[in-house]
């Protein structure tokens, strides 16, 4: 086995390990990681990939996502939740003001992009 092989997969793990700890925790998002991970599984751990495209729960959403860029319009509005939430917290911040305008910018940026994406 390569090095180039040994860091594919260890970005997959990483991105797993990191998709799965976000289940549990709602200010980590789940999904962005388990496309990463079976990104990266792609390129150095076949196996691992395929164990993702046909995972029962998470399997459908990849590959919606790999054919053709759909995000279920759930969790276009848990993010959008998450995010108006985040941004909301950090008013309440003591962080610079280009920060505190800046962040939530940004999401805003994320969100449209979001629900412009085409859903499953």
């Amino acid at each position: 086995m390569t090095l180039r092989s040994l860091l594919w997969r260890a970005l997959a793990l990483l991105s797993l390990a990191l998709g799965l700890i976000g289940i549990l925790l709602p200010v980590l998002p789940t999904v962005p990681f388990l496309l990463l991970a079976a990104w990266a599984a792609g390129k150095g751990w076949p196996a691992l990939e395929t164990w993702l495209l046909n995972h029962a729960h998470f399997g459908p959403h990849i590959r919606a996502w790999r054919e053709h860029g759909a995000v279920p319009r759930r969790a276009k509005w848990l993010a959008s939740l998450m995010m108006a939430l985040s941004a909301a917290a950090l008013t309440l911040t003591p962080l610079h003001l280009a920060l505190k305008i800046g962040v939530p910018t940004l999401m805003l940026v994320v969100a449209i992009w979001l629900w412009r994406r085409p859903e499953n």
